[in-house]
């Protein structure tokens, strides 16, 4: 029997891109439990992560000169860079102290809701428009989090509004992405959206640490563990790279599905590494029927995005083509797409609704289809 390695490889980066990526929110939890570390400050924590990604990303383009940096002009920077990154540190912020109310499964049932805000957010600014079969699906989908919210047992309405809150804001950014990006024409590849996007969300972030967690800090005295900071750092940095891997290696259907299973596993997983997080019949219930619509509506904008690139022609020119499609949709880079720079979200044909970000990691290139479907860098990162 021939093994095919470079399929071998394939599934190796996905196994990566599940463990870390679910690796990354459980270390996050565990960081900011009182339970556990007992560090009880989002703010601060995200700020280390945009930090530590600034710096690495500094050192990549000014010092070790891996990729070229843009043209950055300040006209572009004011109003393409600063409103996206105020967004990106609000997502973080919101999303990240969420973890200190509620549990990482909830956490996840309500990410399911990222689809809904995002194409509500498209339909406002006018980037997508209205469509019924697409609006009964984020029905069903809010409908499946209802349900999830109302069998959970340890409910809490502020950590609920932090994340809701945290998703809309994270959408939001996504439809500024390709509304400001797109106008401006700007490509920026992984690290250089590191380079600009990190710094300027910590800048943002620094007013509510100073406000919010720098008197509590003085008061409480936490004894700074640089081996937990840094490696937290690192697997969050390592999360946005395997990411970076996989979309570049495998079909958009196949990440959309690795990004359900991830859910899953993370889900399972945090009922055992922090057992008090229970989950009821009621909140599997509830994910699922949510799941059933996320699945439907990444189906919907496949089919998009499959009538959209073959016209109608003869069976071998489409057949032709559709296998054309399937291989683009697997690469990086598509020279008729402008990638999002702050995000790494491909901006060409398809709005900001068709594309699921990894919360975790919203920074890096995310496939036109890709569920991997902001997280935060610091859900993800946290």
């Amino acid at each position: 029997m021939v093994i095919n390695r470079q399929l071998v490889l394939t599934y190796l980066y996905l196994l990566v891109y599940i463990l870390l990526s679910s690796g990354v929110i459980l270390y996050n939890k565990w960081v900011l439990s009182p339970k556990y570390f007992n560090f009880p400050f989002p703010i601060t924590l995200t700020m280390i992560h945009m930090g530590f990604s600034g710096l690495v990303a500094f050192f990549l383009v000014r010092v070790f000169k891996v990729v070229t940096p843009v043209k950055m002009t300040f006209e572009i920077y004011a109003t393409c860079v600063i409103p996206i990154s105020a967004f990106f540190a609000s997502s973080l912020w919101f999303g990240n102290t969420a973890y200190l109310f509620i549990s990482v499964a909830f956490i996840q049932m309500l990410k399911a809701l990222m689809p809904v805000a995002t194409f509500l957010m498209a339909v406002i600014c006018g980037t997508d428009k209205l469509r019924w079969d697409i609006f009964l699906n984020m029905v069903l989908v809010s409908i499946g989090v209802v349900v999830s919210s109302y069998g959970e047992i340890h409910f809490n309405i502020v950590g609920t509004v932090y994340q809701v809150t945290g998703i809309f804001a994270e959408a939001l950014r996504l439809v500024l992405t390709q509304v400001l990006l797109q106008k401006k024409g700007l490509t920026l590849n992984p690290i250089t959206s590191l380079y600009y996007i990190a710094p300027c969300s910590f800048v943002f972030l620094f007013v509510p640490w100073y406000l919010l967690e720098k008197p509590g800090m003085e008061v409480s005295q936490i004894q700074f563990n640089f081996g937990i900071f840094f490696s937290n750092a690192l697997s969050a940095l390592a999360l946005n790279f395997s990411i970076f891997l996989v979309i570049g290696r495998t079909s958009a259907v196949t990440i959309r599905v690795a990004g359900v299973l991830k859910d899953w596993i993370l889900i399972a997983l945090s009922t055992v590494v922090f057992p008090e997080s229970t989950i009821t019949t009621l909140n599997i219930v509830g994910y699922a029927i949510a799941i059933c619509g996320v699945i439907m509506y990444n189906y919907l904008k496949v089919k998009d995005v499959r009538a959209s690139q073959l016209p109608i022609e003869n069976l071998a020119e489409r057949t032709a083509k559709e296998f054309k499609m399937e291989k683009k949709s697997s690469d990086l880079y598509v020279p008729d797409d402008t990638i999002n720079s702050s995000s790494g979200l491909r901006i060409g044909r398809n709005s900001a609704s068709d594309v699921n970000v990894d919360e975790e990691a919203p920074l890096l290139a995310s496939s036109r289809l890709s569920h991997l479907g902001q997280s935060h860098y610091s859900s993800h990162s946290a």
